[in-house]
């Protein structure tokens, strides 16, 4: 009797499709899921013990009584009428290149900052809060 033997077909498995399947999904994830910000308000801070000067395209002053005032200009401005002046000021200039710097008080309450802030950041401005420098 002839009896053959079968030969045994050693089963091989290969990842590559199963890879790229994966990495296939991996990038549809990233690019349909939306980007977290940290920060609502992209604000850049100066540290109080740097000497650097930021030169800013326009200033917003906050004095203790909630009353706004644009670059050198006395005359306090409403916050409903700081939108208009702001977009005035920016016309014909990028947004994202202009930088607005806010000196507000020591003792002006934080509301009337994060309104101009909130403001800077609808039309898409640039923020420093401007500070005192810290004695040694």
């Amino acid at each position: 009797m002839a009896l053959k033997r079968r030969n045994r077909v050693e089963p091989e498995f290969s990842l590559a499709a199963m890879i790229d399947v994966i990495f296939l999904l991996l990038m549809f994830f990233m690019l349909t899921s939306k980007f977290v910000t940290p920060n609502a308000l992209n604000l850049a801070l100066p540290s109080s013990n740097s000497t650097t000067m930021a030169s800013p395209s326009l200033t917003v002053s906050i004095d203790a009584g909630g009353r706004f005032y644009v670059d050198t200009d006395k005359r306090p401005i409403a916050l409903s009428n700081l939108e208009a002046l702001l977009k005035s000021k920016i016309k014909g200039k990028d947004p994202k290149s202009t930088t607005v710097t806010i000196v507000a008080e020591k003792t002006a309450t934080i509301d009337y900052v994060v309104q101009v802030l909130d403001l800077a950041y609808r039309l898409q401005l640039k923020t420093i809060l401007a500070t005192d420098p810290k004695p040694n």
